[in-house]
């Protein structure tokens, strides 16, 4: 006879196995009394957002190390934050780390409920739910793709998604408990991130075995089913790269909306299905036999990058000269990172 799935047998497991991550509190250290940093669970949660843990832990070690509260968050300068948040991606993500930090500031700190931190700028039904859930133990049903996966496994749930989602949400809330609600929810986390995990996962070593369907009918690695995404389209672009005499970039700030808004990148064009773009100024462009590569969420996009070495007395308008001691790649958005690697090395060999 096939056991029903327990909240305890999950916090018994998660009690011995939880993950040692930077922004958590140890299950023995919350059972000592000791409550969660609200700032540091948002923080990480923001961070998390369609990027890895191991991607995260550096980031957000450093942003507490530079701002260790979400008043200091809330008064720093919006370039010295984007600077730090380049590579993460999803660069809304950072305007609006900055935009909540504020409210929250100026609120006096973060609401406890679900409904109110649903309110602040980039928190949406799963990250209210887990702040919630985590920061201030209440019983929220989380929902990501880890507990997706699990529930969608111990239930068996054929129906792929995203149709499902609304079936798995059901599945999740029925197994929340009303205590260590915060545990429970880093708890499954955990389980689909190290144990039932999207490839070959170690059902021996899983506390709900015993209850799984799909393990019992030996489907576990076909769950969760999803519909067949679109094929990514490509676009095209070009990046052009100008260095200065005395070493500064030729650079433009993006706007505020928009992919990459309010960045630092390189001059060029709206990306799409052929390269229009005219030069940001006269001089002697040299096109590469190279283009920077990357995948954005919906699209795939090749830049053509253009080098060129410009006099020191080069006018500019609507754009900006960032001098050579203030320019750090490692500030760039990963494409003009790229882009900029190659224009960097075709430089070094002029």
């Amino acid at each position: 006879m096939r056991e029903n799935a327990s909240a305890s047998d999950l916090l018994a497991w998660y009690d011995a196995n939880a993950r040692v991550l930077p922004w958590r509190i140890s299950p023995s250290d919350r059972a000592a009394g000791v409550r969660p940093d609200p700032y540091a669970v948002w923080l990480s949660e923001v961070m998390l957002q369609q990027t890895t843990v191991a991607a995260v832990k550096a980031y957000f070690t450093r942003f507490m190390l530079l701002w260790p509260t979400v008043e200091a968050l809330a008064a720093a300068q919006d370039e010295d934050v984007m600077a730090e948040w380049a590579g993460l991606g999803y660069y809304a993500r950072a305007r609006n780390l900055l935009k909540c930090a504020r409210e929250v500031s100026a609120m006096g700190g973060f609401p406890d409920t679900r409904e109110g931190l649903q309110k602040l700028p980039g928190i949406g039904p799963y990250t209210s739910a887990a702040i919630s859930a985590i920061a201030y133990d209440h019983a929220e049903t989380v929902l990501d793709g880890n507990v997706e996966r699990v529930m969608a496994r111990l239930n068996a749930v054929l129906e792929p998604l995203p149709d499902s989602k609304e079936t798995l949400r059901t599945h999740a809330a029925s197994l929340t408990p009303q205590n260590r609600a915060g545990d429970y929810a880093q708890a499954v986390m955990d389980l689909g991130a190290t144990v039932c995990t999207p490839r070959s996962p170690t059902c021996g070593l899983c506390p709900w075995r015993a209850a799984c369907m799909a393990q019992a009918q030996s489907i576990a690695e076909t769950l969760p089913r999803k519909t067949p995404k679109k094929p990514k389209p490509t676009r095209l672009g070009i990046a052009y790269i100008g260095r200065r005499a005395d070493g500064a970039w030729l650079m433009e700030r993006r706007p505020d909306k928009g992919l990459l808004g309010g960045m630092l990148g390189w001059p060029g064009a709206a990306w799409g299905e052929a390269r229009i773009a005219a030069p940001p100024l006269e001089a002697d462009w040299q096109a590469l036999n190279e283009e920077a590569r990357h995948t954005f969420t919906h699209f795939h996009l090749c830049l053509d990058v253009h080098i060129a070495d410009l006099p020191q007395d080069t006018q500019v308008s609507g754009l900006i000269f960032v001098e050579k001691h203030a320019f750090k790649p490692t500030s760039l958005p990963t494409v003009m990172r790229k882009a900029f690697d190659l224009a960097h090395g075709a430089f070094n060999q002029g």
